[in-house]
């Protein structure tokens, strides 16, 4: 990976050469001054996701059973409890044999299938196995079942099988208290299932935070075609499953209109851990959630972000401990505010990887940069070159259900072939 790749991967992971890659503020001033007055306002980018980052701690680790622990990460490392396999078993169907052939053959019952406790084989003899059944002390091979031909209580076979011929051995694929899989691992249906065949009943993992999201304006439609000044909501059924992709629990998906009361009442309501918002982050006559959050004496731990789209998202801290993710009402701009501020929170509360995503690529072709801000540009990514979409507006989601991936394009752009760092999207 040459420097370039190096800058790319700083400046997308909040490091401390974020500054340096992106240039100073306008007029001289901190990171996010502005360039009317000088004073703070928007936060760099990866300023703003690394503020994400730190702005909780994972949740409690908790014991679950196996079907409930799915999407959740384990807590504590999961040694093996039993060698597996836990006997020595059948890779295949067909004869247990012992020594060389040809070899006597009860064939009076269905042989040795999978649960069964067979008794010692005896040298010269053989009998039927099933592939995953025990196989009986004495055994020195599994003779396939094409390979051998029985019949008048004898087996043959043209050649006797090498010793532990098609016997999967005791501890083959781990010994008791081999280390399976460290504390960190995201539990998926195959972690489940190695769980269950080394023993397990219950994990111990950390919680997936419970999320709740709020749509907010009156003028969104929940079913049907759009009229009369009304637009659909596109973010009610967007947020929510993006929002579990990266590790959370969405208990409710909720409208309440432009209502300042029952904002109130909802950011108060409620045992989620992480509320998002879509909409009411600018500074209009119903944009009601900046003065509610004061109201309720909330910390703002990100207070517009220098990216384009999407600059008006927050971040705030409720008294209570529970956090406020702030997305804008603009589609696209909603998404940049789930990938700066949402994904990073929601993965150290979930104990996720931070760093998950498909890394850097390099430009097709140019892209043309906001002067002073970060842009991120739905791309279509493979084999590390990014390709520009098109319908990249603010209010657009045609882009973005195209693309694999947002790119990072720093203030000022990025020209063909220059190294870009990209975010991932949820592809389920």
């Amino acid at each position: 990976m040459d420097d370039d790749f190096d800058d790319a991967l700083a400046l997308a992971n909040g490091t401390a050469g974020l500054d340096a890659a992106l240039g100073p503020a306008p007029g001289g001033g901190p990171p996010g001054a502005s360039r009317e007055t000088g004073r703070p306002a928007a936060v760099g980018w990866a300023e703003a996701r690394t503020a994400a980052r730190y702005a909780a701690r994972p949740g409690e680790p908790a014991e679950l059973p196996l079907p409930g622990a799915l999407g959740h990460v384990l807590a504590e490392p999961l040694p093996a409890l039993t060698d597996l396999p836990a006997f020595d078993t059948s890779a295949m169907d067909g004869w247990a044999v012992a020594g060389p052939g040809p070899w006597a053959l009860d064939d009076s019952g269905p042989g040795v299938l999978a649960g069964d406790t067979p008794e010692r084989l005896p040298d010269g003899h053989a009998v039927a196995i099933a592939t995953g059944a025990r196989v009986p002390d004495g055994a020195t091979a599994v003779l396939r079942g094409e390979h051998g031909f029985a019949g008048g209580g004898r087996l043959t076979a043209p050649a006797t099988p090498p010793h532990g011929g098609d016997i999967r051995p005791r501890g083959q694929e781990c010994r008791m208290g081999d280390l399976l899989l460290p504390a960190g691992a995201l539990v998926t249906p195959a972690v489940l299932g190695l769980a269950a065949a080394a023993g397990y009943d219950r994990l111990t993992v950390t919680r997936r935070p419970r999320a709740e999201v709020l749509v907010l304006g009156d003028e969104l439609l929940t079913e049907g075609v759009p009229a009369g000044g009304r637009v659909r909501d596109a973010l009610g059924p967007l947020v929510a499953p993006w929002l579990a992709e990266l590790g959370a629990d969405v208990v409710a998906t909720r409208h309440l209109g432009d209502s300042a009361s029952a904002l109130r009442d909802a950011l108060t309501g409620g045992d989620a851990e992480v509320l998002v918002t879509t909409g009411s982050t600018a500074a209009g006559p119903v944009d009601h959630l900046r003065p509610a959050l004061r109201e309720l004496g909330a910390t703002f731990v990100v207070d517009g972000v220098a990216v384009r789209p999407g600059h008006p998202m927050l971040l705030a801290a409720l008294p209570d401990g529970r956090h406020v993710v702030g997305l804008p009402g603009n589609p696209l701009a909603a998404v940049s505010a789930l990938l700066t501020l949402a994904d990073p929170l929601l993965r150290t509360l979930a104990d996720r990887d931070p760093e998950a995503g498909p890394g850097p690529a390099r430009l097709a072709e140019r892209v043309q940069g906001h002067p002073e801000d970060t842009r991120l540009v739905p791309v279509s990514h493979r084999r590390g070159t990014a390709t520009p979409l098109r319908f990249h507006g603010p209010a657009m989601l045609r882009g973005i259900a195209s693309a694999t991936a947002l790119a990072v394009i720093p203030p000022g752009g990025a020209g063909a072939g220059a190294p870009v760092h990209l975010l991932g999207l949820p592809r389920n």
